[in-house]
């Protein structure tokens, strides 16, 4: 099992950047997938990135791709998002996930954390 606490949310201005953290304790988090996924209040949670436990491959959704840069810091149990060029149609709350599976659903994903939010203004 893998614990994982988020931070690094706020509220900002479109065009704007911010960087996301997920801590995570446990023995299993150097063998976890690890995973960004949002959502708003009355829609599914979204999957955002992923990156892999060993090689360190990331994969991200498209409306991602090249504004959020996913990646993992073994040394301190760490994965970030960085977001940059933030659009108001990013805010939600943003959420990590643990799992085994290198996949974008979010069943696939074993452990969560609690959120955290970001708002995007215009």
């Amino acid at each position: 099992q893998v614990q994982l606490v988020e931070s690094g949310g706020g509220l900002v201005q479109a065009g704007d950047s911010l960087r996301l953290s997920c801590a995570a304790s446990g023995r299993t988090f150097s063998r976890s997938v690890m995973g960004w996924f949002r959502q708003t209040p009355g829609k599914e949670r979204e999957f955002v990135a992923r990156i892999s436990a060993s090689s360190g491959s990331t994969y991200y959704a498209d409306s991602m791709k090249g504004r959020f840069t996913i990646s993992r810091d073994s040394a301190k149990n760490t994965v970030y998002l960085q977001m940059n060029s933030l659009k108001p149609e990013d805010t939600a709350l943003y959420y990590c996930a643990a799992g085994v599976k290198y996949t974008s659903r979010p069943t696939d994903y074993i452990d969560w954390g609690q959120g955290t939010q970001v708002t995007v203004s215009s």
